[in-house]
C-alpha cells in the first residue's frame, strides 16, 4: 500500500506535465486515441465516484451553520461563469460549436481542485468543500438549464437527454461514494489515498482522446480557443473575489469562493460535449484542464506565502 501511495503522490504532483505530454503524442499520432472517445462518460463516472468518495455528509454542515455564505458561493458559480463563458464566445466570435462549448464549461459545477487551493491559499476551506458538494448535487438541474438557456440558439440540445446523462455521470455515483464513505469509513479512508491518482490517470485518458479528435481543426484555431479559456478563468477568479468582497465575504471566505468560481469541472464539460453536442465544444474544457491548474496554483501560491489581511489588521490595531 505504501509503494502505492507514493506512486500516487508522483502522479498527481505532475499532473499538468502528464496531460501536456500525453496531449502533444495524441496531437501528433491520434489514431490509437480515437477510439477512447465512445468511454469518456464511463471514465468520467469513475472519476465521480472518487469525489464521491472524499465527501460525507458532515460537509453538507455547513447548510444549516453559514447558509448565507453557501448560498452565495453556489449562487456566483451558477451566475458569473455561464455568463462569463457566454460573453467571451460572442466578443471573440467563436464559431458555434466552440462557443456552445464554452458556455458548458461555464455551465459545470465548480471542479475538486477548488478544495486544494483554497487549502493552500489558507482560505475557507470547509466553506469551498461544502460549496463544491452542493454545486455538485444541484448540477444535473442547474447546468442542464442555464446551458440551454444561454446555449439554445447556438447549437440544438436534448435537454432530457443532457440532464439525465448529468444524473448518470454525476448525481449517481457521487452519491455511491458517500454512501460507501458513510458505510465503510476505514475502507474508504485507505482507499481515498490512490484515488485521486486514478482521478487524474483518466482525466489525462480523456483529454487525449479529445486532443485525437480534433487534432485536425486544432492546428488552425489554437490561438482563439487558449485566449478564450484564459480570459475565461482569469475573470471567474477575479469576479469570484470581488463578488465576495461585495456581499461583506471575509478574506478568508473570498478566497475560498475565488476558486469555487474560477476552477470548473471542465472534465464533465468534456463528457457532456461529446456525448451531446461536437466534439469541438469538447475543447474549451480539455484545455481550461491545463490551464486551471496553473493559475489556481499560482494565484493559491502566492496567498499561501502572504500574510492574510485580517493578520495585518490585528498588528496595525496592537501598534495603535
Amino acid at each position: 500500500m505504501k509503494f502505492l501511495e507514493k506512486l500516487a503522490h508522483f502522479i498527481c504532483k505532475y499532473m499538468t506535465l502528464w496531460v501536456i505530454l500525453i496531449s502533444v503524442i495524441a496531437f501528433y499520432n491520434p489514431e490509437p486515441f480515437k477510439p477512447i472517445g465512445k468511454n469518456i462518460s464511463y471514465m468520467l463516472g469513475i472519476i465521480m465516484l472518487g469525489m464521491g468518495l472524499t465527501m460525507s455528509l458532515e460537509d453538507f454542515r455547513l447548510i444549516l451553520t453559514r447558509p448565507k455564505d453557501v448560498f452565495y458561493g453556489v449562487f456566483f458559480r451558477y451566475l458569473i461563469m455561464p455568463l462569463v463563458g457566454f460573453g467571451v464566445a460572442k466578443i471573440l466570435g467563436l464559431s458555434p460549436a466552440l462557443a456552445a462549448g464554452m458556455v458548458l464549461l461555464g455551465a459545470c459545477p465548480s471542479g475538486t481542485g477548488s478544495n486544494v487551493m483554497t487549502y493552500i491559499a489558507k482560505g475557507d476551506t470547509a466553506l469551498s468543500v461544502t460549496v463544491s458538494s452542493v454545486n455538485t448535487i444541484l448540477a444535473p438541474v442547474l447546468t442542464t438549464y442555464i446551458f440551454s438557456f444561454l446555449a439554445g440558439a447556438m447549437i440544438p440540445i436534448d435537454i432530457g437527454a443532457l440532464l439525465l446523462d448529468i444524473v448518470k455521470i454525476v448525481l449517481v455515483p457521487v452519491s455511491i461514494g458517500i454512501a460507501m464513505h458513510t458505510a465503510a469509513p476505514k475502507l474508504v479512508e485507505k482507499l481515498v489515498k490512490v484515488v485521486p491518482a486514478v482521478s487524474v490517470v483518466f482525466i489525462i485518458t480523456i483529454m487525449s482522446s479529445v486532443v485525437a479528435l480534433n487534432a485536425a481543426r486544432m492546428a488552425t484555431m489554437a490561438l482563439v480557443l487558449c485566449l478564450a479559456v484564459a480570459i475565461h478563468n482569469i475573470a471567474g477568479l477575479v469576479f469570484g473575489y470581488y463578488a465576495g468582497k461585495a456581499v461583506g465575504m471575509s478574506e478568508k471566505k473570498s478566497r475560498a469562493v475565488t476558486f469555487e468560481i474560477g476552477m470548473e469541472n471542465s472534465g464533465l464539460a468534456v463528457a457532456l460535449a461529446m456525448a451531446h453536442l461536437d466534439p469541438m465544444a469538447a475543447l474549451p474544457g480539455a484545455v481550461m484542464t491545463v490551464w486551471e491548474y496553473m493559475t489556481g496554483s499560482l494565484l493559491a501560491s502566492y496567498w499561501g506565502n502572504k500574510k492574510p489581511v485580517e493578520a495585518l489588521q490585528e498588528e496595525a490595531r496592537v501598534l495603535a
